[in-house]
């Protein structure tokens, strides 16, 4: 495989780094205290074409790639993975969705304001009582005429408080477990759609996160994605998408704490010498910096598998599972070769490994990905 990015996508990469330097780290820190993203921001990013970056030229994207659009997102979450959570889930999960299964009817109505950010999307599949276990969602999708009613509660909701448009999962055939769920294209001023409080996090506060409420909320038979009952595997393909942009996220992540390992190592001083002198020390960088750079290659390899067609769902967990886990271990090791300043808000390794921990958690738990990879080696 050739993970070489293009000229165009070396542009688009060097843009991204050049407002995460300017723009976002700036402002990271009080983004993270505050728990919100500026406006401000979200609108300079519209502006840039970052809410459109994989929607096709013809809905007025970028049309790029699963692998440049990763390739930004690393420097996004590299300055802020609360913010570049927004952008991972609008792109890869709420755009592609509709880009995938949509009737052309869907894609014009709302791919071109996603597109310019004029209407930011949010993905709701995750409910109280249902996590993994995807076919015990108890949200309903029930056709009155031309309209279907939906009822339920989804939580962990990423973007709802931005959001113009909920990519929303119910059950249209309850009976029926997984095999009755159907997706729709919400609204976000719909009747009977509110939001809840937002969610008080341990990392990514940057990024909103609330549970929102159904109540008779009236949807037009139109918004209904692909066909009843297709909802299941919809959402399965989907992951793939969701998952190879948590990589990058984690990716992201752990690059800037190594990169602040390193420069603190040289700076800090014991024993009358930089710590970076210490073999301890030493052998901590080298471990980090080769785990970063092996979790990257299985992020590309996903990503490029996706981008020509190819099967990439084991491919996807592979580097979502080691992704995650990586940032985890480079943000505590990061951490460790601080010391106790690791330990205070105003080194921005305590907020890495905040941030770090939750790539093991959403998009599916470390042990959903191993069970996903064992079914694909031991399948006949």
């Amino acid at each position: 495989m050739d993970f070489n990015l293009s000229e165009e996508a070396l542009e688009l990469q060097e843009a991204a780094r050049d407002l995460a330097q300017k723009r976002i780290i700036p402002m990271a820190m009080e983004m993270d205290e505050k728990a919100e993203t500026p406006r401000d921001l979200i609108t300079e990013c519209a502006e840039l074409g970052y809410f459109g970056l994989t929607v096709p030229e013809e809905y007025d994207g970028l049309g790029m790639s699963t692998t440049v659009f990763m390739a930004v997102l690393e420097e996004i979450c590299a300055a802020s993975a609360g913010f570049g959570i927004m952008l991972s889930v609008h792109n890869s999960l709420a755009c592609e969705i509709i880009n995938q299964f949509g009737s052309e009817e869907l894609k014009k109505k709302y791919l071109p304001v996603m597109a310019t950010g004029e209407k930011i999307g949010s993905y709701c599949i995750t409910e109280p009582n249902a996590g993994t276990d995807v076919a015990s969602l108890s949200a309903t999708a029930e056709l009155s005429g031309d309209y279907y009613i939906l009822n339920g509660t989804k939580s962990f909701v990423t973007n709802a408080a931005y959001a113009g448009v909920f990519i929303i999962f119910a059950k249209t055939h309850p009976e029926d477990g997984r095999h009755g769920i159907s997706c729709f294209v919400v609204d976000a001023d719909a009747e009977g759609l509110t939001l809840g409080a937002a969610e008080k996090k341990c990392g990514i506060k940057a990024s909103d996160t609330r549970e929102i409420s159904l109540q008779d909320v009236k949807v037009p038979k139109a918004n209904l994605l692909g066909h009843e009952r297709d909802g299941f595997r919809m959402a399965v393909s989907i992951l793939n998408s969701g998952r190879i942009g948590v990589s990058f996220q984690a990716i992201g992540i752990a690059r800037s704490a190594l990169e602040e390992a390193i420069k603190y190592s040289k700076e800090r001083k014991q024993f009358g010498q930089p710590i970076a002198n210490f073999q301890a020390i030493q052998f901590k960088l080298a471990e980090m910096a080769t785990r970063l750079d092996a979790g990257r290659l299985l992020g590309y390899r996903a990503a490029q598998l996706k981008d020509n067609g190819q099967p990439c769902h084991r491919e996807a967990s592979m580097a979502k599972l080691f992704c995650s886990q990586m940032a985890n271990y480079v943000c505590n090791e990061a951490v460790q070769i601080h010391g106790g300043y690791g330990y205070i808000k105003e080194y921005a390794v305590e907020r890495y490994f905040r941030d770090a921990r939750v790539t093991e958690l959403y998009e599916g738990t470390t042990e959903a990905q191993r069970m996903v990879i064992s079914r694909d080696l031991l399948k006949d």
